[in-house]
């Protein structure tokens, strides 16, 4: 599984900040031909970029989702991460909000089934991950949805996806359930014979979490005068005092420091 992370953080249902206990995870499909991931987050130069401003990174959307599974810059599938894991996302038009963690397959024109194999297999392998860190069973009843389903269920509003297009590609969403399983299973047994007992995958989302964790944290008592004061002086924003710096953010925050100092001078 290849997984970034670029929060949609101007999207009024980040700016929320409600949290959920998560319960299932719900598949969704995007309804549009364009399998780049680049169409509904701002991007860079690996997710591809945005050119033209109609990303999901913005305010006044009543939609999010915590990731899309799609085409990156170079072509080949990956997912982005768009929300905290256990932040409430917009997908499902109904209670799942409260309970699933929702993601969106990029579609194509719903005919390529080389591309539909990889952000088939993607998604699985996302789903896997979600169910492991938080003890899901894929196969017990309601935990892995499709949209459709949902609705069935009276827990989502009445979209199609995905039955109007893993058929087409001779997969069911029990096909998907089972594929999931199939993929815990192969990793629960991965402690044998020596071999690692968390994947690579399996760290980063680990220490994904970690970071959401220690940005959600005010930080100690000591320094606080002094961060206020940098945020007075515009040297950082103040958010995430607990997190981890980048050089980017560790350079900029130099830099704005020695400009200021110069102005005093």
């Amino acid at each position: 599984m290849r997984l970034r992370q670029q929060f949609l953080t101007r999207n009024d249902c980040y700016k929320a900040q409600r949290t959920i206990t998560v319960k299932g995870v719900m598949v969704h499909s995007t309804g549009a031909d364009n399998p780049r991931v680049c169409r509904y987050v701002p991007g860079d130069q690996e997710l591809g970029t945005n050119t033209l401003g109609n990303h999901w990174d913005r305010p006044g959307l009543t939609k999010c989702v915590h990731a899309f599974v799609g085409k990156f810059a170079d072509g080949e599938v990956g997912a982005v991460q768009t929300l905290p894991w256990e932040h409430r996302g917009w997908h499902a038009g109904g209670a799942a909000n409260n309970t699933h963690i929702g993601f969106e397959i990029c579609e194509d024109g719903l005919t390529d089934p080389v591309y539909f194999g990889k952000v088939y297999q993607e998604a699985a392998e996302l789903t896997a991950m979600l169910c492991r860190q938080y003890g899901l069973d894929p196969l017990a009843e309601g935990v892995v949805l499709c949209h459709q389903e949902g609705y069935q269920r009276g827990v989502a509003s009445n979209h199609a996806d995905v039955l109007h297009w893993f058929p087409k590609m001779g997969k069911s969403m029990d096909d998907f359930r089972a594929d999931v399983a199939r993929l815990l299973e192969e990793d629960s047994g991965g402690g044998e014979g020596g071999e690692e007992d968390v994947t690579y995958e399996q760290w980063k989302a680990f220490m994904l979490r970690y970071r959401q964790e220690l940005a959600a944290q005010e930080g100690p008592e000591y320094g606080r005068e002094e961060l206020a004061e940098a945020v007075e002086r515009d040297i950082t924003d103040g958010s995430r005092p607990e997190d981890l710096a980048t050089r980017q953010e560790v350079i900029s925050m130099v830099v704005r420091a020695l400009d200021e100092d110069e102005k005093a001078k």
